[in-house]
């Protein structure tokens, strides 16, 4: 009887993680590196995938919300830096802000619009954008982990409420930024743009499940967490 309520309350335990997916907290391993993945849904859409490939070989978390702009950054990031434990080391944090700065909003809520709607206007213009990822980066650097910036994925064609190119001038200033802080590169968006054909949805930025696993590939391959001996 107690191996069958335990069964069905394991069983039940690992459905709610599924159906919660990449917002499923994680619980640490003892003596595995930890490892932050910061994003908005593009990071959400392939976080379940980073930790299935990193399974027994890290803790991989993210913060249980989208990520959005970097106005969102630095109201949020201190609380996200705790995410699985106050005051426990990261060994990688792997971090992006960009899509959600470079879409356009009107009125006062951040509801995407269409570029030429009345009032409408970029949620972070790029001046700002740079001053922001700028504080950002210098607050990442105090946690002593290693840094990945990976850069914005790209606006297709068709995309509302986003210009086709904005995600290459976003990612200019990033560059930028990071090469002066001595911060590590995740080129995602070249990749991402080579394959969007067959990952990426039409006149969406976003990708299909399998697209979001060929992105957690990439990912994979940059966090560069081996086996524990």
């Amino acid at each position: 009887m107690f191996k069958t309520i335990f069964l069905i309350a394991a069983l039940s335990t690992t459905a709610f993680a599924q159906k919660k997916g990449a917002m499923a907290p994680i619980t640490d391993i003892e003596g595995l590196p930890r490892v932050l993945l910061i994003g908005d849904s593009i990071s959400i859409g392939y976080t379940v995938d980073v930790q299935k490939a990193l399974q027994g070989k890290a803790n991989v978390h993210r913060p249980l919300t989208n990520c959005g702009p970097t106005t969102k950054g630095l109201k949020e990031l201190d609380a996200w830096l705790n995410t699985g434990g106050k005051d426990k080391k990261w060994t990688v944090i792997h971090f992006n802000w960009g899509l959600h700065d470079l879409k356009y909003i009107s009125g006062k809520g951040d509801k995407l619009s269409a570029v030429d709607a009345p009032n409408s206007h970029q949620q972070v213009a790029p001046d700002d954008y740079q001053k922001n990822l700028r504080t950002l980066v210098q607050r990442l650097k105090k946690t002593k982990a290693h840094l990945i910036w990976r850069n914005t994925t790209p606006v297709p064609e068709g995309a509302r409420g986003r210009v086709v190119g904005d995600s290459n001038k976003y990612n200019k200033i990033a560059a930028k930024i990071m090469t002066e802080e001595g911060v590590e590169i995740h080129d995602l968006y070249a990749f991402a743009k080579k394959h969007a054909a067959e990952i990426q949805r039409k006149a969406d930025v976003h990708y299909t499940p399998a697209g979001s696993r060929k992105l957690a590939h990439e990912v994979v391959k940059v966090l560069k967490i081996e086996a524990k001996k």
